[in-house]
């Protein structure tokens, strides 16, 4: 997208028109922005649900088929309402990133560990002997693929087990023989390389973080950097045995589950729960108990199942080292939530080949694995404040307006198909309202307001010359519309506004 249809999107879009079997020509749009917020109008409390105040079914279905059938919009969905009787809009800012904040996040999830500059991952002479020594006993064995990389189309494995035996006895010569342990204070503003090229060649990490930290849980890597109000954390658990993970990859059960192929194992929950040993209430007790010291008022607002498994081709029970839990976790204010979806917000004008005009300002997220040796990836961005309410009970659509704009969006914005496709069809699966953030960046870049959102989860089966894939969608934490209750006006998740 070019940066004027940046500015276009900011701009406008939402739709209120009547079905048809091809695009409309005759769209109406409402302005949505500044301007919009400052018509949001306050309204009494009816003192009844939100399902009967908005006439909202407890679920919805319908069929719609365009594009002379190549495209269908199949929704049948179950509808989410927060049991409230009112909902009112909310100022929110970013919080800074200082030093503070880091040592809370260290102090939560890193109690007690010593730190380390990232060169502490370094091979030591024993490292690089202990690998020599496994890779030629694997070699000796048969076992050319050891961490199950697979073939590629040649046939070829795509591990080479005798340039790895290589590397390792030519690293050997170099490597120390002990690790180079530095103890570090995370923070910003440390040397990224114990041995100064030069005055001039240091190199300092004052945007950025990346160390190990050493404790009783184990070994991680420990990351964080910050842009404009933007700031992510992220911690990893490394299996430091001495079969280490060479390649290994998470997957949730989203994924496998609900995606069908041809050529791919067809995975279920019962599959996924052969292979977890830990039980879903104690692991939804470790991340929760530690989110909460991180006093932000976050709750579990949805989780899936996640193995960890080795190798370039597809999963296999075989190839999993590890299983568990990944949890969503998201604000509640008012009782209302923040509604999770995997959109992590904030596109910049640079990621879509322009030049950067303003920092934007990604999607709180807080996403924790826990497997069955503990907690195995945290991933914290962008924490705000929650400030005063801007519209108490602010005045929203009805959902037959709602679902209306709906339906025509759903056909706009999918109408431009690719040549080979002969059918995409959508499955509809959830709708939600809950709490959206949003901004308006070019304006103020970290700050905003929370505002009622409807979102249709989801996702689609795609039919074309030669191929075919299937995803039901029932466990899709992908959001293919998100509409503004009060306005009706479309809010891109993408960029977060």
């Amino acid at each position: 997208m070019r940066k004027k249809e940046v500015l276009w999107a900011f701009g406008i879009l939402a739709v209120v028109l009547t079905g048809c079997e091809k695009t409309p020509e005759d769209v109406v749009v409402r302005e949505k922005g500044i301007k919009s917020i400052q018509e949001y109008e306050s309204t009494e409390s009816m003192g009844s649900s939100l399902y009967e105040s908005l006439n909202v079914p407890k679920h919805y279905t319908n069929r719609r088929s365009y594009e002379d059938g190549r495209l269908v919009v199949d929704t049948d969905a179950d509808i989410v309402l927060p049991d409230v009787d009112a909902i009112s809009t909310y100022a929110v800012t970013a919080q800074t990133a200082d030093q503070a904040m880091i040592d809370l996040v260290s102090e939560v999830f890193l109690p007690e560990a010593k730190f380390y500059h990232s060169e502490y991952l370094t091979n030591t002479k024993e490292d690089c002997r202990k690998k020599i020594t496994e890779l030629k006993k694997y070699k000796a064995e048969g076992n050319l693929d050891p961490y199950q990389y697979g073939k590629d189309e040649n046939g070829a494995y795509y591990f080479d087990i005798d340039a790895r035996i290589a590397q390792y006895e030519e690293e050997i010569k170099d490597a120390p023989k002990e690790k180079p342990k530095q103890e570090v204070r995370p923070s910003f503003g440390l040397t990224y390389s114990l041995e100064e090229e030069d005055a001039s060649g240091e190199v300092v990490g004052d945007d950025y973080f990346y160390g190990v930290a050493e404790s009783e849980d184990g070994l991680y890597t420990y990351g964080f950097n910050r842009m404009g109000p933007d700031i992510e954390f992220q911690i990893t658990k490394i299996d430091n045995t001495e079969g280490m993970r060479e390649v290994a990859y998470w997957v949730t059960g989203e994924e496998l589950i609900d995606r069908k192929e041809d050529t791919e194992r067809n995975w279920t929950e019962a599959d996924m729960e052969r292979l977890i040993e830990l039980p879903y209430e104690e692991a939804e007790k470790i991340a929760s108990e530690k989110v909460k010291k991180l006093g932000l008022d976050l709750t579990v607002y949805g989780w899936d199942y996640e193995l960890c498994y080795r190798g370039n081709e597809e999963i296999q029970e075989s190839s999993v080292i590890d299983g568990g839990y990944i949890f969503y976790f998201t604000r509640e204010t008012g009782g209302v939530p923040v509604t999770y979806t995997s959109e992590l917000g904030g596109v910049y004008e640079e990621d879509i080949g322009e030049e950067l005009t303003f920092e934007s300002w990604k999607y709180e997220t807080c996403n924790i694995i826990v497997g069955n040796d503990g907690i195995c990836s945290v991933e914290l961005h962008n924490p705000y404040k929650v400030g005063s309410v801007q519209i108490e009970n602010v005045k929203m659509m009805d959902f037959d307006s709602i679902i209306g704009i709906y339906e025509q969006m759903m056909e706009i914005s999918n109408a431009d198909l690719a040549a080979d496709e002969t059918l995409r069809t959508y499955h509809i699966t959830r709708i939600t309202l809950g709490y959206g953030r949003i901004y308006a960046p070019t304006v103020d870049n970290a700050s905003g307001i929370l505002v009622p959102v409807w979102d249709f989860f989801g996702k689609f089966d795609v039919e074309g010359d030669g191929y075919r894939f299937k995803d039901s969608g029932e466990h899709s934490t992908r959001s293919f519309l998100t509409i503004n209750a009060i306005d009706g006006t479309i809010i891109n998740r993408e960029m977060g506004y």
